[in-house]
């Protein structure tokens, strides 16, 4: 007999999945009461006492959302939902400890002692399977066809909070990252920077004389303009580089592991591809950009003296014209003192 999931190709590409799990930007972020509220309300109408949004990363189970369980992850070797995200159907599993794939597994030898299982797969509208909401019992049981279909219902639901959560965070005209997104990534960064003491620089640029553009071609060519420069920077980018719209015409851009020497480059690639791009529906229109860049300093380890200087940095190419990328000093000891 032929195995189903063999004549579904996206259940078979691993590689397609995690990309299609990292465009949610949702792993190891905090709790979040809508996802709270669905696994409260399995654990109540399906009547068990652990529920979970589960994640299945490249080698762990992150959990958005878990009920009646303390903790955060566990490796994806003995996730459950690993085996639920294999097929587009529910997975029931009634006693684990009579189950070849499960008897076995720590987590239902010890803690928390997993018996009866319940999961569906929580599939993207591009049909990736990113993880399970699931219903787990300590005690061997059934689940009822009606309860089932309320776990689907249910992980419909999760898949569009998460959508909704993506939509969130984009800015509407350019699909890219919105400041309140990209604020939130950069935080993240310094964090991450703070503790390991690895280079990153941050580039601020926006368009020059944008409000010509609009006064005289009109806002629907500005739009244009926009889309045109926000999808020419994207393909530009690394994947781990950070690329939001802070509003109006202004852009940041986040560049991990990269000292200001490097950052200099990347933000004189964009400029030159941002000069030579075409803009659809408004032939012969071309539009430069002025690119300020700071390097992360220890001193001023805040998001807003980082945004500063780069800010600084893009002032002073303006005023030298435009359509150039200036380095910012390094902050001063003195000064800061």
């Amino acid at each position: 007999m032929t195995d189903p999931t063999m004549q579904d190709p996206k259940l078979q590409d691993e590689a397609g999945r995690i990309e299609a799990l990292r465009r949610y930007d949702v792993l190891d972020t905090p709790r979040e009461e809508a996802f709270d509220k669905i696994t409260n309300l399995v654990r109540t109408i399906l009547q068990v006492p652990i529920s979970a949004v589960s994640l299945i990363d490249t080698d762990r189970q992150w959990f958005k959302s878990l009920q009646g369980l303390d903790g955060t992850e566990t490796e994806r070797r003995v996730a459950f939902c690993d085996h639920t995200i294999r097929s587009r159907e529910a997975m029931v599993v009634p006693d684990a400890r009579l189950d070849d794939r499960f008897m076995a597994n720590p987590l239902v030898t010890g803690a928390p002692g997993i018996c009866s299982y319940a999961g569906v797969p929580l599939m993207t509208p591009d049909g990736y399977n990113v993880g399970a909401l699931c219903a787990v019992d300590t005690v061997a049981r059934q689940f009822t066809p009606e309860q089932m279909e309320i776990l689907k219902s249910f992980g419909a639901l999760v898949i569009d909070e998460l959508e909704l959560r993506r939509i969130a965070q984009h800015d509407h005209l350019t699909g890219v990252l919105n400041r309140r997104a990209f604020t939130a990534e950069a935080e993240k960064e310094i964090a991450r920077l703070l503790r390991y003491g690895h280079p990153a620089a941050l580039v601020l640029f926006d368009i020059d004389h944008f409000k010509t553009v609009n006064d005289t071609h009109g806002h629907p060519a500005g739009d244009a303009v926009l889309k045109a420069v926000a999808t020419c920077c994207t393909a530009t980018l690394r994947p781990n580089d950070c690329f939001g719209r802070l509003g109006g015409e202004e852009f940041a851009v986040l560049l991990p592991e990269t000292a200001a020497p490097d950052a200099y480059l990347v933000a004189e690639r964009l400029r030159n591809a941002i000069a030579g791009m075409p803009i659809d529906g408004t032939p012969g229109l071309t539009v430069t950009a002025s690119f300020g860049i700071a390097a992360f300093a220890k001193e001023t380890g805040t998001l807003d003296a980082w945004l500063q200087a780069a800010d600084t940095a893009l002032y002073a190419a303006k005023h030298a014209g435009r359509n150039r990328s200036v380095i910012a000093d390094p902050p001063s000891l003195a000064s800061l003192s």
